[in-house]
């Protein structure tokens, strides 16, 4: 009898609800618990503040503080403001998802029903990025309406591509931030170490590698997640610069810099979501309530 298509039937006899009916059950009462804590109105509240923030400096310094083409305008907002939106949403939204529930001892409610480990993860994770979809949509949508009034002719394909980027990269921030949250009992300990990764650690860390090692840091989701403002740039950055530096005796040492390619940049955030969201969910399911 297949999990996800029927029901299952308890040893007692009663009849349970299928795998996706839990699913979307734990999803939707996710949801509520979002809009009862304030916590997407608060980072709605965020998001509208930067875009008219944004509307704002372009309505005072004018258009052309960001270019003269409509590919300009969409690198200078959405190219610079969009990353930074993912990773508010997977903060708020997927920092404490899983070690909320040990640290406020609400999972023995939870998992004490008849309800599969895995429906509880995946219901969050689908609630949590149905939420980020809602915001990302609203910011998308003044996004559109600022550009279009600017230069009504047409959006270029590049933002079309950057936006489907964006998404990849949505995915990818919550499968590491539902995994940091399966590995800490403390909602404390979870919220920091995603915030230190995900809005200092990782861009550190290739900056350092970038000075010192020398390499390209194909390894970091930062990296990976720089085609969504790369995409917006025409050309397209070459996937290897070099530059020299000036020494005490005129000429200095060259340094590369590396700009992932779109196939590599993709790659990199599947894997880091498949890796991330498949420990997150072992270690959700071996991890006991204490």
């Amino acid at each position: 009898m297949s999990n996800s298509s029927q029901t299952e039937e308890s040893k007692e006899g009663n009849i349970l609800p299928s795998s996706v009916s839990q699913v979307g059950i734990v999803t939707k009462y996710e949801i509520s618990n979002y809009f009862r804590s304030r916590r997407f109105f608060i980072l709605l509240g965020i998001g509208l503040a930067i875009s008219a923030l944004l509307t704002f400096l372009i309505a005072h310094y004018g258009v052309s503080s960001f270019g003269t083409t409509s590919l300009d305008f969409y690198s200078g907002w959405w190219g610079r403001s969009a990353t930074f939106i993912v990773v508010f949403c997977a903060i708020f939204f997927g920092g404490d998802a899983i070690s909320g529930e040990f640290q406020n001892k609400t999972g023995y409610f939870l998992v004490g029903n008849p309800i599969r480990r895995s429906s509880i993860y995946i219901g969050k994770w689908f609630a949590a990025l149905a939420a980020s979809l809602i915001i990302l949509g609203v910011f998308t949508a003044i996004t559109l309406a600022n550009g279009l009034y600017y230069f009504p002719s047409s959006v270029p394909y590049q933002f079309e591509e950057s936006f489907v980027f964006t998404l990849v990269y949505l995915i990818s921030a919550l499968g590491l931030t539902f995994f940091f949250s399966s590995l800490f009992k403390s909602s404390s300990f979870s919220i920091l170490v995603t915030v230190i990764l995900l809005l200092f650690g990782f861009s550190l860390i290739e900056e350092l590698i970038f000075v010192f090692a020398h390499i390209e840091p194909w390894f970091l989701l930062s990296y990976g997640s720089e085609i969504v403002g790369d995409i917006l740039t025409n050309p397209y950055p070459q996937h290897t610069i070099q530059t020299t530096g000036f020494g005490p005796g005129g000429r200095g040492p060259t340094f590369t810099t590396y700009n992932p390619t779109i196939p590599e940049g993709l790659a990199i955030m599947l894997i880091y979501f498949t890796v991330t969201a498949v420990l997150g969910l072992v270690l959700f399911e071996r991890k006991e309530f204490t």
